[in-house]
């Protein structure tokens, strides 16, 4: 099948959303399928407002356009509501072309959080974007049925994947400091409410792997927690399973990679009862979900690493990559007349 794929989230930035569709399409090149992915770096593109590691694409249209029609896809995916999907969305509305889209981030949540803007104008936006969508792939069942009070409908669960490889139990003695070690791996933004992790009162030592416009900030307020930046791969995995507890303070967060991240290395995981750690851990052994986090967070201390590692089995790439697909629908016109042509 040829697949269009189009996302405003694209390396070089690093979040959940990236990493999502770079293990998406190596699975679906291994699985035979053909992705052409219309990403901002084939655009004009500004720094974003507050975060200028992220590259806001515009004027997107008059390129995107001849790139959809030279590559004659049988399918089309929006996974983001950006300026690149919106270009695509228009292009498809425009031609009566069937696609689907997927949500991944809860952008009126954030834009309250920074701008102040009323949740009910943006969520106005993010179901007149999904209206048309044949399917919505949303990540748990917990979102949809959130969603779904919202205004969503026509909504199918796409889970993710862990890279049981890269992600696995290693020595302990790679972090310095004394223990327990606590750490939170993610971005440092406001949305990710990084501070109240580190407000904890909990013995041993703080990490905080990831960086964002608020680091310095909150390095300043939290001198005694160790702060590392952005990891990525071998050593991102190093840091990872050397820490005791993985603290997820997210109340917003869709999904949570890095929590299926921490149980393959078999590492535990404190986090507040919202969807994704309710979806991921549920009731099994790997995780403490519950409104104090620092009685979550130390209760997790008890854990068993060798559980954690088992549940985070159950989850792979192959298998979200499949489901994927398996959502999917062939773009055709309105009179079900299949488009192979411009």
């Amino acid at each position: 099948m040829k697949i269009a794929l189009i996302t405003d989230a694209w390396h070089p930035q690093i979040n959940g959303v990236v990493t999502t569709l770079t293990q998406t399409m190596e699975v679906l090149h291994k699985l035979g399928h053909t992705v052409e992915l219309c990403a901002p770096d084939r655009f004009y593109t500004w720094s974003c407002p507050g975060y200028p590691a992220v590259g806001l694409a515009f004027l997107c249209g008059p390129r995107l356009r001849p790139t959809l029609q030279a590559f004659k896809p049988d399918a089309i995916h929006l996974a983001s509501e950006g300026c690149v999907g919106f270009a695509a969305r228009r292009y498809c509305h425009e031609r009566s072309y069937h696609y689907t889209t997927s949500f991944h981030t809860r952008f009126p949540e954030y834009f309250k959080m920074r701008i102040g803007l009323p949740m009910w104008i943006s969520y106005g936006y993010m179901r007149w974007f999904h209206s048309e969508s044949a399917r919505v792939m949303v990540t748990t069942e917990s979102m949809q049925k959130e969603l779904s009070k919202k205004g969503f409908d026509r909504m199918v669960i796409w889970s993710r994947g862990v890279d049981t490889d890269l992600y696995r139990p290693r020595d302990k003695h790679f972090l310095p400091g004394e223990r327990p070690i606590f750490a939170y791996v993610g971005r440092v933004v406001i949305e990710k409410n990084v501070e109240d992790f580190l407000k904890l009162n909990l013995p041993g030592t703080k990490y905080v792997v990831g960086d964002g416009p608020i680091r310095a900030e909150l390095e300043q307020r939290y001198p005694d927690a160790r702060f590392v930046g952005f990891q990525t791969g071998e050593a991102l995995a190093q840091y990872m399973a050397a820490a005791d507890v993985m603290v997820f303070p997210s109340h917003t967060d869709t999904f949570g990679l890095v929590i299926l991240e921490a149980l393959a290395s078999g590492v535990p995981v404190a986090a507040f009862p919202a969807p994704g750690p309710i979806d991921i851990i549920g009731k099994a052994p790997v995780g403490v979900l519950g409104t104090d986090l620092q009685q979550a967070a130390l209760e997790a201390l008890k854990l068993t690493p060798t559980d954690c590692r088992r549940h985070a089995l159950n989850y792979s790439w192959e298998h979200s990559a499949r489901q994927f697909v398996s959502h999917l629908t062939p773009m055709v016109r309105s009179n079900g007349e299949t488009h192979f042509s411009s």
